[in-house]
């Protein structure tokens, strides 16, 4: 072994071995109980951020951990077809070259698209590799397969024969940039600064006026009515009158709904169902007209004055501030912020419009991922978030499928010449309902999120019955950030359950957000992100896995480098013990300890393991990596072997030793796959590579001697604080000769000194113990942790006599 661990090469040469050697593989025929992890797909063409690189970490860890326990392990690889995204920077490159998409046509552009994916697509897969995942990168899969747009066309004929899936006029969230609906989920909500502006609308019987607050005054143009509280007794008169819309000299009445929010404005809601969701609701109820003057490129247009026609939004927006000023109706205007949606891929303001969309009815699905989660079946992590998705799913409303874009899954619908529809997987032949044989396909493709939540089966062959479908569905884990809760994991588990009977999961692990060092998220625009490949490059993919893991807990935290400068620190430090003993010799690994030390660091080691296994079967990464540091940083090097270094020329001595260095690599390897590996290759009698070898058994025969070595460490830590010396004999005093090394200070402490601060710490924590309200009310783990400094103080004023 090297002198020195350099993590660069090591990695990367792992890495490839691995790979090469096929132990990424997953055989379906292979014996053994499964655990299954299907990636959510990262988009084709993204790379790899800091929220990968921790979900990457903690799969990974699951992952390598289930394998050695003889789990036949699949963890599925692939990627999202990312319709906006992939078609916006296409046409990006296109318009470099002085070339649309319209001069290409549909045909060409998505030629383009493939063509540009094959150069550029997929870069994360090869990030992943570089952090050490062990996906299983035969099986990679994506959603514009063959095989996959299949399953798409499947999952949408089901879903139209259930009745579940429609066409209708609703409204949607329109990006007029990216020139297409998105979802509810990919509008980001922004606060912005806006003028309130108060305007009269005059009754039509002449009898006074009713004032409206407005941001939007362009969307003046297509009100249909005025909206009041039924419970507001200034409007109550006004109900059911009528009202003159400004500029454009529209009657329209005056009704009363309890959407109306009271203390906005004045109380008095201008009703325009073809530019607001809520509009468009209370429309709909009253059976109110649907009035359009915005177009989805962002500007003026309809039944409105010529002169507007073709204007932005902002221009016609100054013109009837302007008119209500001349005509006396403007009442006036004040500064508002307030919270505007933008589509989260252009940053563009979003439109609300109506328009003639694919609609999925979402109600009985969400029925039944409910009752998945409520009975346990699905289990979210921390479990807080198990009654964010049941929020979501419970309020759940149709869910508008279509996108008007050219790369992604084309809708399966035909329509002949009089407008009926055709639903099927494969072109028709003729018209289902007239026998018309001249079709047309819609032009629209389907949501991404669509696709998506196919992908715990899709990707196992699914709708075909193949032995993969059969071995490894349902999995058992998903990981993924919180926003996803709506986006993947509650749609995969709708459709798992609508299309194969059963959850796609078992457990959900929602993992922290990692935030700037600023406590601002990170984001490359605002200028807060941070390359996890940078800190892989400084520092190794194991310290970065190790860091992402240390800071992953159920709340949001700041980044730092110190976790990861702490992985780095403990490999170092493995790596180091390791070729400490690699330079002593010996051929032999088997446990015969016959020192106190040595059955001390096997119980150790073995207390560990249950530790740790409990650890990670709950999800809790952060005090898992803190127990493995722990016990290979001050149990293993800096008591267990330098206990043992005056006599590792004895064949006994290095044999345990080399088998508690076995047992404990295969305890970390989860974390710090490539430094474990690397030093399991150098020690003698390897027949297998770490990665595939098993998990350490439990082994008690020396749990007895777990605590053997708690007087000489509270000893050590009284000597090193204070100089005092505790009278030790026989092995505590051999073991703590060896480890402190206490000919090398003068042991010339203050004992009374030393008594007269126990005394105080003793007091200090019998009253705290002894007051009830601080034991009724501290965390129970505050409460003992104070018992068992009580009891250490104690214990250590007993040995000062």
């Amino acid at each position: 072994m090297d002198s020195l661990y350099r993590p660069q090469g090591v990695e990367e040469r792992w890495q490839r071995t691995w790979e090469e050697e096929r132990l990424y593989h997953a055989d379906p025929e292979a014996p053994g109980e499964t655990f299954v992890i299907a990636v959510p797909p990262p988009n084709v063409t993204g790379a790899l951020h800091m929220g990968h690189a921790l979900n990457g970490s903690i799969q990974d860890a699951l992952v390598r951990w289930h394998r050695m326990r003889g789990f036949n392990t699949l963890w599925q690889p692939g990627f999202d077809h990312a319709g906006i995204a992939t078609q916006a920077v296409v046409e990006k490159e296109l318009r470099r070259n002085g070339i649309s998409r319209l001069e290409l046509g549909r045909e060409k552009f998505v030629e383009r698209v493939w063509e540009w994916l094959h150069e550029y697509g997929g870069v994360i897969m090869r990030q992943f590799r570089r952090l050490g995942c062990s996906l299983d990168y035969e099986r990679e899969r994506f959603t514009m397969d063959d095989g996959y747009v299949r399953a798409v066309m499947r999952f949408f004929v089901h879903l139209y024969e259930r009745g579940w899936m429609y066409r209708d006029n609703r409204i949607i969230n329109w990006c007029s940039d990216c020139r297409t609906s998105i979802s509810d989920l990919e509008v980001e909500y922004l606060d912005v600064d806006d003028a309130l502006t108060y305007a009269r609308y005059p009754l039509v019987d002449g009898s006074g006026s009713i004032t409206i607050a407005t941001v939007r005054p362009a969307t003046i143009l297509a009100d249909v009515a005025v909206a009041v509280h039924p419970d507001d007794e200034r409007y109550r008169d006004f109900v059911g009158k009528q009202v003159v819309v400004p500029v454009v000299g529209r009657h329209v009445p005056v009704i009363a709904d309890e959407r109306v929010e009271m203390e906005f404005g004045t109380g008095a809601l201008k009703i325009t169902p073809g530019h607001d969701p809520t509009d468009f609701e209370i429309g709909r109820d009253h059976g109110l007209a649907e009035l359009t003057v915005i177009g989805f490129d962002g500007r003026m247009t309809g039944d409105i004055p010529e002169l507007l026609l073709g204007l932005t939004e902002e221009e016609a927006s100054d013109y009837v501030v302007e008119w209500l000023k001349k005509e006396g109706l403007l009442e006036k205007r004040e500064s508002y912020r307030h919270s505007v949606g933008h589509c989260e891929r252009s940053g563009t303001r979003i439109q609300p419009l109506v328009s003639l969309q694919w609609w999925c009815e979402m109600g009985p699905m969400a029925a039944a991922a409910i009752e998945a989660i409520e009975s346990g079946r699905t289990t979210f992590h921390p479990p807080v978030q198990n009654k964010v998705a049941l929020e979501w799913l419970r309020s759940i409303r149709p869910w508008n499928v279509s996108r008007q874009l050219w790369w992604g899954h084309q809708l399966p619908i035909w329509y002949c010449a009089d407008g009926h529809v055709t639903c099927a997987e494969d072109e028709p032949a003729a018209c289902a309902e007239c026998g018309s044989g001249e079709l047309t396909r819609d032009t629209d493709v389907l949501d991404t999120w669509f696709s998506s939540a196919l992908w715990p089966f899709a990707t196992l062959g699914w709708p075909d019955d193949t032995p993969e479908l059969r071995r490894w569905y349902p999995g058992h884990v998903n990981s993924t950030a919180r926003e996803i809760i709506f986006l993947w994991e509650a749609r995969m588990l709708m459709s798992g359950l609508e299309l194969m009977g059963d959850i796609p999961f078992e457990d959900v692990i929602i993992h922290t957000t990692i935030l700037a060092p600023d406590g601002r998220r990170m984001s490359k625009s605002l200028g807060t992100g941070i390359d996890p490949l940078e800190i892989i490059e400084q520092h190794g993919a194991d310290a970065t896995r190790y860091g992402l893991l240390k800071m992953s807990s159920g709340q949001d935290v700041r980044w730092s480098n110190g976790p990861v400068e702490e992985g780095r620190r403990l490999a170092n430090k493995l790596w180091n013990a390791s070729r400490l003993l690699l330079m002593a010799g010996g051929e032999e690994v088997e446990a015969r300890p016959r020192e106190l030390e040595e059955r001390w660091i096997l119980a150790r080691i073995d207390a560990t393991r249950a530790e740790v296994e409990a650890d990670l079967a709950a999800f809790d990464f952060s005090h898992a990596v803190d127990r493995l540091y722990h016990v290979t940083f001050d149990d293993f090097c800096d008591w267990y072997l330098e206990s043992i270094k005056p006599r590792l020329e004895d064949a006994d001595t290095r044999a345990t030793a080399f088998a508690a260095l076995e047992r404990l690599l295969k305890l970390l390897h989860p974390v710090l796959p490539h430094v474990t590996e690397e030093i399991w290759s150098n020690l003698p009698g390897r027949e297998s590579r770490l990665i595939v070898a098993p998990w350490p058994e439990p082994d008690a025969r020396f749990a007895a001697d777990a605590g053997a070595l708690a007087r000489v460490q509270e000893a050590a830590e009284r000597f090193r604080r204070s100089a005092v010396l505790t009278p030790l004999e026989g092995d505590e005093k051999r073991i703590f000769d060896a480890v402190v090394r206490p000919e090398r200070v003068k042991a010339n402490g203050n004992v009374d000194a030393e008594r007269d601060r126990l005394r105080g710490e003793i007091e200090r924590a019998e009253k705290m113990l002894a007051n009830e309200r601080f034991v009724a009310k501290a965390p129970p783990e505050v409460v003992d942790a104070e018992r068992e400094k009580l009891e250490r103080f104690r214990r250590e004023l007993d040995a000062l006599g």
